[in-house]
């Protein structure tokens, strides 16, 4: 076999194997070997995703056999459209986390961080390329259990303290996950969500109802690492304390849940699920209204920019859910677009509100007004640019994405509910991301110029990001595109489940 065939197994291995060479690198006291193998491994990764996004943007489907144990038997890897879109996003999102981290030398505050945030993209690729879902929940742990390490690197007590009712959260929520496999298991005789998504319809009628319960305690799991309302608690504190470099990286772990939700639920639980047939239509639309309104809220009301980015997480999540819960290919392609710019969107205001915070000494990334301190002309342009995106107004990649969000949302029963909560929750983030950014860059207290105790390179890193969005918005015709082929894909399970169950194959 050629080693191109191997490929799709890449992104899992390459963090694999970079994080515990990261791990002796650091206990041999060489910090900058560990440093070069994390970028070194980030670059790897962000060249595999964007070959394998060229492998399956025709259509193909890989899957990939481990061990050589054909589905639904052995561990299988699929790699699809919406799989290789997840993995460019993961690497290019790693990389600008990994460089504000080494930038303002808070990689520095812990011995473990590298390590870690290795083994949080082997989580996250895992996740995105499994076709099974024993090895999805392993992969979910995966990533966890890396969180809560990089959640705490940098110590402090407000950190620990939100350290564990994050840890208690997602212990819950695991026990769940594995109590749904358990059911699910029962009934079908398979985890591989292939052969589970054509073994649901032969499940007798007597057992319909504790499929039906299966299935919506796994989907119940997946909207709480989604952080949908009401089981959102956990974020805000948990975002907004972390290191800034690490909750721009965790901009991606709630999308990790909603990616779930889109694989899981038209493969297993579509039209021939019998009562468990699209098991979350009847809460999920109002959960991700709610969602939107309580995010876009808490932006409105947050007394701090680094808490108004996490709560723009949960609006931006509560808006991509809205697409979502359409479940057509327009509706679904108009998700996956927004996805990608809301991820780098929350991603950008988490990195922006550090550099602003850094130069302005005691006062930190609060909102309200202090003295004038050097570089605030940048920070507040890009603080500006950061918010154009999180809010959606034009010209980035924001607007573009509701856009196609309010269009499919026109042909649903209830667009009028859609319409409304997508343009009043814009409204409200703006004028509260507005507000916060006058107080912060424009108006100013009696007192000294602080100096700046930050290089001007912490800049780079949310500039990146902002550019990246640019360049969403400048191919958005083929971004666009992209993502309703990747959304048709995805609600045509049958020809995946034919591929993966008769050529899955090393």
């Amino acid at each position: 076999m050629s080693l191109a065939a191997h490929i799709p197994v890449l992104p899992i291995a390459l963090p694999a194997l970079a994080a515990p060479f990261a791990l002796l690198a650091l206990r041999r006291r060489r910090r900058t070997l560990a440093l070069w193998l994390g970028f070194g491994s980030g670059l790897a990764l962000l060249l595999t995703a964007l070959a394998l996004m060229a492998r399956v943007s025709d259509g193909t489907i890989l899957a990939y056999a481990l061990g050589d144990w054909p589905a639904p038997f052995g561990i299988v890897l699929v790699v699809d459209r919406l799989a290789a879109m997840m993995l460019v996003l993961t690497a290019s999102l790693a990389l600008i986390a990994l460089l504000h981290a080494v930038a303002t030398r808070s990689d520095r505050k812990g011995w473990h961080f590298h390590p870690l945030f290795q083994f949080q993209l082997m989580g996250l690729n895992g996740a995105f390329l499994t076709g099974d879902l024993f090895n999805l929940f392993v992969f979910f742990e995966v990533l966890l259990i890396a969180s809560y390490g990089l959640m705490l690197h940098g110590q402090g007590p407000a950190r620990l303290k939100a350290g564990m009712q994050y840890v208690v959260v997602n212990l819950v929520g695991s026990s769940v996950f594995l109590i749904a496999l358990g059911m699910l298991y029962a009934l079908t005789g398979t985890l591989n969500m292939a052969d589970m998504g054509l073994r649901v319809a032969a499940v007798p009628q007597a057992d319909q109802g504790i499929l039906r319960i299966a299935g919506l305690l796994l989907v119940s799991v997946f909207a709480l690492k989604a952080a949908v309302a009401p089981l959102h608690l956990w974020l805000p504190r948990t975002y907004a304390v972390s290191t800034p470099a690490v909750a721009a990286l965790f901009a991606i772990m709630t999308k990790v849940g909603v990616y779930a939700i889109i694989r899981v639920v038209p493969q297993v639980f579509g039209d021939g699920a019998g009562a468990a047939a699209w098991v979350p239509a009847p809460w999920l639309f109002p959960a991700a209204l709610v969602s939107a309104v309580v995010g876009f809220a808490g932006v409105f009301a947050a007394r701090s920019l680094s808490e108004q980015a996490a709560y723009a997480v949960i609006g931006s999540t509560g808006t991509l859910l809205i697409a979502v819960a359409g479940w057509t290919p327009e509706s679904l392609g108009a998700a996956l677009y927004y996805l990608a710019h809301s991820t780098l969107a929350g991603a950008a205001l988490f990195l922006v509100a550090d550099a602003a915070a850094r130069r302005r000494g005691p006062f930190g990334d609060t909102a309200s007004p202090g003295p004038a301190f050097a570089g605030r002309g940048i920070a507040a342009m890009l603080f500006m640019a950061a918010a154009i995106a999180a809010t959606g107004l034009p010209p980035l990649s924001g607007f573009i994405g509701k856009l196609l969000i309010l269009k499919s949302a026109a042909a649903l029963p209830d667009w009028g509910w859609a319409w409304g909560v997508i343009l009043g929750t814009t409204f409200i983030g703006v004028i509260g991301l507005a507000r916060a950014g006058s107080a912060v860059f424009w108006k100013t207290v009696e007192g000294d110029v602080l100096a700046a105790r930050a290089r001007p390179a912490d800049f780079a890193a949310p500039a990146l990001a902002l550019a990246l969005l640019a360049g969403l918005s400048a191919g958005a015709g083929w971004a666009s595109a992209y993502a309703g082929a990747a959304a048709a894909q995805v609600l045509d399970p049958a020809r995946s489940a034919a591929v993966v169950l008769a050529e899955a194959t090393p």
